[in-house]
């Protein structure tokens, strides 16, 4: 059995609005080692697979509208190297930062989360350098160039080691399967090949970069591990993490709250003699709010009514004024005569061009400024503005406002009284009250007091024992930083020391892979195999042709052999493979169509690529995890499908997204 390193997906959990989806990949709490992810077509396998990915480092996620629609965030846990970490990425815009941390879904920690960028990849806080760290791969760097010595070098990427342990759609059967269309991926591909397995080019180079880059991140890992140890030195007193000692206190804490409970119940159930006493003391206390408001409510109406009293009696006064000027200047209209004051037998007016009153000459015959058309202009205003009604009206206002305010100025006093008496009657209700339960509440307080004590002692107990917890697991992560890099750099150094001829190491790999490779495609009963081989570059060819050329089913066939054989290979020698291959739709173009792929579907059976699957990981592959989604899977793994994706309403779960149907 190979010892478990890298990484194995254990749950992948989309959170959403309300509720979550899940998808488990483990039994009985372990790691299952094939996992099937069954169902219908555009019903959430791939998703499934590529949310997978995602929460590896994956540049973006499944855009479907439902999952647009309903999720929030991915969690995937994770073991890495056999510890369980949660990696959590928000999902709508790609992220580009992770959340890790240490524990499980559904458990509780206390570990402290982890901000990884996405990009770049090199950063020592990304995630990538993370992953591939457990991976045996920290800190390699891959030429732009593979043929220049003095080529620019890029650090290798999660991404870039996600082509050998993931398999997508896309890929299976495709003419570009070793993306021939774009040559620096190529390259890089066969570099990645190569690093997995530790037979590139230059290997005493990159090993001894490797060595000085992990020596730095080794002595800074060191460092703040001495800082952090002094540090919870320090701490000594208060940093006990006893397991033992957190289970009492937390015992201790739900036995006070229970014992708290029990005492309030105790005291209601002995207090309940005065049931009638409270009654009285209830109602006393609402009558006293009553009485309160009412005397509030009509002092209330007392302050605005004055104010409008007031102004009312100022209208009184202004339209009295009023009346009193049109007398005072009832003269000017000039109904007498100012030299006999007799009344004039006609007001003044134009005569044969004179002023009839002065008899001086009118050139012109204007307007007469008194006289009758002053007279008639005032009488219209007369008519316009009855004063005598005004006040008339305004009297019977002002009076009505005085006798309300003085109906509530006369109950004012009797609302006082009614408010003083029904306090005081409250207050002695209360008083009763008191002196009736006080000698048995006295003693359920004293021991209520020393309960809460106890529970503020056991609270902060707790809380002390978090603080140490989280010092302890932050000491215990530095220290197994060291141990991993420590490790690491002695394998590295081994390496160095043990380095031979990389032309024939790589040799050597190659053709195990190919030979892996052909016993594959003879398994599942290829037709008419001959010359199964990989090339120098990793093409693979058959029946002495380069896989291009194969019918779409052949191809389908080869690509999966093709990626099994890198992976068993990889796995079976302890290279620096991640343990875990997913797969999308190992049966594309297989049992479909005509002529050629007709005598594919016809020579193969699937249930030989699965049988063969579970045979490797249940022998040489143990410890290993592959995941494949598949629309229709043998009768044969049936116990190896986690969940059926029907896309039928009646037979749940319709997709991956179960509430999603329209």
């Amino acid at each position: 059995m190979t010892e478990a390193h890298g990484i194995r997906v254990r749950r992948l959990r989309l959170v959403g609005i309300g509720r979550n989806y899940d998808i488990d990949f483990t039994t009985e709490g372990r790691v299952q080692d094939l996992s099937v992810i069954s169902g219908a077509f555009s019903s959430g396998k791939t998703a499934v697979l590529e949310f997978v990915a995602y929460g590896l480092g994956a540049k973006n996620h499944p855009r479907h509208p439902e999952v647009l629609r309903k999720v929030r965030s991915a969690l995937l846990e994770v073991e890495l190297s056999g510890d369980s970490h949660i990696i959590e990425r928000a999902v709508g815009e790609p992220s580009t930062v992770a959340f890790v941390r240490r524990g499980r879904l559904d458990q509780p920690s206390f570990s402290t989360i982890e901000k990884k960028v996405i990009a770049p990849a090199g950063d020592p806080q990304s995630l990538s350098s993370l992953l591939l760290s457990h991976c045996k791969l920290e800190g390699v760097e891959l030429r732009e160039a593979p043929t220049n010595a003095e080529s620019r070098t890029d650090p290798l990427s999660i991404r870039d080691l996600m082509w050998l342990t993931f398999l997508p759609n896309e890929r299976v059967a495709d003419k570009n399967f070793l993306f021939e269309n774009s040559p620096p991926r190529k390259h890089k591909l066969r570099q990645v090949v190569d690093v997995v397995f530790g037979v590139h080019d230059d290997r005493a180079v990159e090993l001894g970069s490797r060595i000085k880059q992990l020596e730095g991140r080794l002595n800074r890992s060191r460092t703040e591990l001495a800082a952090a140890t002094a540090f919870v030195a320090e701490q000594e007193g208060e940093t006990v993490t006893d397991p033992q000692t957190r289970l009492i206190a937390e015992r201790q804490l739900t036995a006070i709250t229970a014992q708290l409970e029990e005492l309030d119940q105790q005291a209601h159930a002995a207090t309940s003699f005065a049931e009638e006493l409270r009654q009285t003391h209830r109602r006393a206390a609402q009558e006293a709010r009553t009485a309160s408001a009412v005397l509030r409510d009509r002092e209330t109406q007392l302050a605005r009514m004055l104010p409008l009293r007031a102004q009312y009696a100022d209208d009184l006064l202004k339209l009295g004024m009023l009346a009193q000027a049109r007398q005072l200047f009832d003269p000017l209209r000039v109904r007498t005569c100012p030299a006999c004051l007799n009344p004039l037998s006609a007001p003044p007016h134009v005569l044969d061009g004179h002023c009839s009153m002065c008899d001086h000459d009118l050139p012109e015959t204007p307007d007469l400024t008194l006289g009758a058309a002053a007279d008639n202009s005032i009488s219209a205003q007369t008519e316009q503005l009855d004063v005598a009604a005004e006040i008339r009206s305004t009297k019977a206002r002002l009076k009505e406002i005085t006798t309300y305010i003085e109906e509530l100025d006369a109950s004012l006093s009797s609302a006082r009284q009614r408010a003083q008496i029904a306090s005081l009657e409250e207050q002695r209700a209360a008083k009763a009250l008191d002196e009736a339960t006080s000698p048995t509440v006295s003693t359920f307080l004293v021991a209520r007091d020393e309960l809460h004590r106890r529970k503020e002692v056991a609270s902060r107990q707790i809380d002390q024992l978090n603080t140490a917890f989280k010092l302890q697991e932050g000491l215990a992560k530095r220290a197994g930083a060291v141990n991993r890099q420590e490790a690491n750099l002695t394998q590295l150094r081994e390496e160095l020391a043990q380095l031979g001829d990389a032309t024939q190491d790589r040799n050597e790999v190659l053709r195990q892979i190919s030979t892996r490779f052909g016993r594959l495609l003879a398994e599942w009963h290829y037709p008419k195999l001959s010359q199964a081989h990989m090339a120098n570059d990793l093409t693979p060819f058959v029946r002495g042709e380069p896989y291009q050329v194969a019918s779409s089913g052949a191809r389908t066939l080869i690509t999966l052999a093709w990626q099994l054989a890198v992976f068993e290979t990889a796995f079976e020698s302890g290279a620096a493979h991640p343990g875990f291959l997913m797969i999308d739709s190992p049966q594309k173009n297989l049992g479909h169509g005509t002529g050629r792929d007709t005598l594919i579907a016809d020579a193969v059976s699937t249930d030989d690529f699965y049988r063969h699957l579970t045979q490797w990981l249940a022998h040489h592959g143990n410890g290993a995890q592959v995941i494949v989604a598949d629309n229709s899977p043998p009768e044969l793994i049936e116990d190896r499908v986690i969940v059926r994706f029907s896309r039928d309403e009646t037979e749940p779960p319709y997709g991956l997204i179960d509430d999603e149907t329209g």
